[in-house]
């Protein structure tokens, strides 16, 4: 995608052939700026501040992160130890076990002297495969879009509420909910999207709307409890929302208040959409509810907000009453049966172990 005409990935390899470039994300969407990560802890701190967030970029940033590690230790005792570190930053996001699985796949059964160029190797193939998965993601998700389009007169706009970021900012280009927005804007459909603040982290007002707005895809900011409202004044045609785990019934979960909107797109007849590339369908696990590990993040993300200053600065200010304590999930589990069906980057499907079987009979039990 591209941010001032100029063509971006979220993550790209230096010219030094080792160390890595990343947009931070925290700066956004006031400050375009990017880092450089050097070693596998700046890595692993990069995904515990959110500098870099969104399901399948942390899997890419984890990936070159293990090959960093290697380089100082290709021994199977750093390998090993190079995946606890990683793994651990982030507990929701099937995604980045998966990478770092799939980095070990790579190369435990090689000579030591062999494994950081099939480390980096594998890393970039992890990024490349990660922009093709996207892109098809999109092309199966605006068939949903084509079909609300011809319900309508011609001209007249179609509606989406998303949620959070699951854009191109949260992946390594296209994005996942948000690529299907983008071919149907490129391809001259009257789209519409509404934005959920989602608070606390405010990565719909902050980021989905930044890169919307940089594609010049229209758009509205929303807080998030209006969702509810705007549907049953019939203002939404779709919701169409990322994830960070399905599990293999067919539950979600994504940032929290993903299921309230669930709720409401049931209650008004809205069909509610979650795309997802393969890495994130957890097949270990039978189901969401009660089982997938939900992060809680720190209280300061609810309590104080970070904006922009009339001089320009940044300031972090509080927002609550002064002592009080704060709770903050950062997830929420969306129950299969209130899901209209998946976007997968092999097509579309129903919500439900049957439904992901027919597009990934692999993994159809033996």
């Amino acid at each position: 995608m591209k941010i001032n005409g100029v063509p971006y990935r979220t993550i790209w390899l230096n010219d030094d052939g080792w160390s890595i470039t990343v947009i931070d994300q925290t700066k956004l969407p006031h400050r375009f700026e990017t880092k450089e990560l050097k070693s596998a802890e700046d890595c692993a701190e990069a995904i515990r501040t959110m500098t870099v967030r969104g399901a399948p970029l942390i899997g890419a940033t984890a990936a070159y992160g293990f090959a960093m590690a290697l380089r100082d230790d290709a021994s199977d005792e750093a390998l090993e130890a190079a995946c606890k570190m990683l793994g651990e930053t982030r507990p929701t996001a099937i995604n980045l076990r998966w990478a770092l699985n799939e980095m070990a796949s790579a190369v435990r059964n090689r000579p030591r002297e062999e494994r950081v160029a099939a480390a980096y190797k594998r890393a970039a193939v992890l990024c490349d495969e990660d922009v093709e998965t996207c892109r098809r993601i999109g092309e199966n998700g605006l068939k949903l879009i084509e079909q609300a389009a011809a319900t309508k007169e011609k001209g007249e706009t179609v509606n989406i509420l998303t949620h959070c970021n699951a854009g191109w900012i949260a992946c390594v280009d296209w994005g996942t909910a948000l690529a299907p927005i983008y071919m149907a804007h490129d391809k001259g459909i009257p789209v519409h999207v509404w934005v959920d603040e989602t608070r606390p982290r405010n990565q719909g007002a902050s980021l989905t709307a930044f890169e919307l707005g940089a594609h010049g895809v229209p758009h509205t900011i929303i807080a998030d409890n209006a969702g509810g409202h705007l549907m049953q004044a019939g203002e939404v045609d779709l919701c169409i929302v990322g994830t960070d785990r399905v599990t293999a019934n067919g539950d979600v979960a994504n940032k929290i208040g993903t299921y309230l909107k669930a709720l409401a797109a049931k209650d008004n007849g809205v069909p509610f959409h979650v795309a997802l590339p393969y890495s994130t369908i957890d097949w270990t696990m039978k189901k969401g509810v009660g089982m997938i590990p939900i992060e809680e993040r720190s209280p300061d993300e609810l309590l104080k907000m970070t904006g922009r200053l009339p001089d320009g600065s940044l300031a972090t200010v509080e927002i609550a009453a002064p002592g009080s304590p704060a709770a903050n999930p950062g997830f929420d589990v969306t129950p299969a049966r209130l899901v209209s069906g998946f976007i997968t980057e092999r097509g579309l499907c129903h919500a439900s172990e049957a439904g992901l079987l027919t597009l990934y009979p692999e993994h159809k039990p033996k």
